[in-house]
């Protein structure tokens, strides 16, 4: 019988201060640190195979970063560009990274961060024990929440604000359950692996923080013994954690941004204690389940692409011009409103020129019977939950930002319905429902290698 084997490691990755700020479409540049980014890796090993899972503290890495830190990671490791999956939790409080800048703290900052990657890859292959898998599935209530609403006129809003008496429902269902993999390991700490989605906005202005799976990997590693944790984001692009009509003490420790989100550090702290919360309903009677095999695989598969028509050139030119001189203020529309405009405008220009299609990277690993299945940008939880449904796995994990970051893959209804995702996105309606069926495809493939 083939033996697995689990090892890990951990590095700190903050940026320098100055350094932009990613996650936003308004100017942000660190001050100072509230809690440290990390990069965490989990090396897995079965047979002759080996493969590194990697989640890495920042709001998104772009596939031609990606594939040079893959590349850099294969060459100092020997571990197959393949089996190397990045994850990018997808916090709003880290560095902004750009594959082509003549900003010199951001080029500075690029080379640091593949360096500390190769250490801590190579850390965590040599820490590999031998080890036993379990698997469980808890509950993480009354912190996501969808984002997207109708409006009592009719229109779809993203975001439209806390209390907003013209709000009539949100569309779309929020996915609660936390996955979690537990790795008990020969004489070294359990390694586990908590799979929860939502996005990382809590914190916001422009100090460092990895937001709530930051401190949720440490409360975990506070509240369980000899425990280290890893954490990866689901899909998260149509949920937040802003509740629109707080009740009670819901309003705890937030306050009215600038662009109607509310948010709060206090309130981070509360994410991760509901979410370690899940981890501990189900981490002392995980399902045990034995692991004869690992395997993985990466596939790309061309997607139209969300060009636009003739016709709305002539603004989106206008709204990005004014967007990209300092002068919003100019153009007539506020809070998330703006946001919206600011990104549709963006797309429009950006793929004004652009291809019929884009090429997209799918990218799976199989542990026994377990999954992560990794798509490279942020989509619905529709997309999620259509993974999971996959036969044949006891348990399959989605994590969104995963070898490249592509933007946002709403589900079909969205683009007709409108809102800040389908108009930011780049690719044209049925992106979702493509993604489920080749994701699908992908993993039984996996099941069959």
């Amino acid at each position: 019988m083939k033996k697995l084997e689990v090892g890990f490691s951990r590095i700190v990755i903050n940026p320098p201060m100055g350094i932009r700020i990613a996650g936003y479409y308004v100017d942000r540049f660190a001050k100072g640190v509230l809690d440290d980014l990390e990069a965490n890796a989990v090396a897995i090993s079965c047979g002759d195979k080996k493969v590194l899972l990697i989640a890495v503290d920042h709001c998104g890495l772009v596939k031609p970063i990606l594939d040079v830190y893959r590349s850099e990671i294969s060459k100092n490791t020997n571990v197959p560009m393949d089996a190397i999956y990045i994850h990018s939790t997808h916090t709003h409080t880290g560095p902004m990274l750009l594959p082509e800048t003549d900003d010199v703290l951001i080029n500075e900052y690029k080379q640091t961060l593949c360096e500390k990657l190769i250490e801590v890859s190579k850390c965590a292959l040599a820490d590999l024990k031998p080890a036993v898998l379990g698997y469980g599935i808890g509950n993480a209530p009354n912190i996501a929440f969808i984002r997207r609403f109708r409006m009592k006129d009719g229109s779809i809003r993203t975001n439209p604000g806390v209390n907003n008496p013209d709000i009539k429902e949100p569309i779309g269902e929020v996915d609660e359950r936390v996955n979690v993999l537990r790795f008990d390991r020969e004489n070294a700490s359990s390694v586990v692996v908590v799979n929860f989605a939502n996005h990382p906005d809590t914190v916001g202005g422009e100090l460092i923080s990895g937001d709530w799976p930051t401190l949720t990997r440490h409360t975990v590693e506070k509240v369980l013994d000899d425990v280290k944790c890893i954490f990866f984001n689901g899909a998260q692009g149509d949920v937040n954690h802003v509740k629109v009509f707080p009740t009670s003490g819901d309003f705890n420790g937030m306050f009215n941004d600038f662009d109607g989100c509310s948010r709060g550090y206090a309130h981070t702290k509360y994410m991760a204690r509901v979410v370690t919360g899940a981890v501990l309903q189900v981490f002392d009677k995980v399902n045990y389940i034995p692991v004869n095999s690992i395997d993985y695989v990466q596939k790309i598969v061309q997607i139209p692409s969300n060009k636009p028509t003739a016709e709305e050139m002539p603004l989106a030119h206008k709204y990005n011009d004014l967007h990209n001189a300092g002068r919003d203020d100019e153009i007539p529309f506020k809070a998330m409103m703006l946001t919206t405009v600011v990104a549709d405008s963006a797309r429009k220009v950006r793929l004004e020129n652009a291809p019929d299609t884009f090429p997209m990277l799918f990218s799976a690993v199989r542990i026994g019977s377990v999954a992560m299945f990794g798509i490279p940008g942020e989509p619905f939880t529709g997309v999620g939950r259509g993974l999971k449904e996959t036969s044949g796995y006891d348990l399959i994990l989605p994590t969104c930002n995963t070898n490249a970051k592509e933007g946002y893959f709403p589900m079909k209804d969205a683009y007709k319905e409108g809102g800040y995702e389908a108009k930011a996105s780049n690719f044209k309606e049925g992106v979702a429902e493509k993604i489920i069926e080749e994701g699908q495809k992908i993993l039984k493939e996996l099941l069959e290698k």
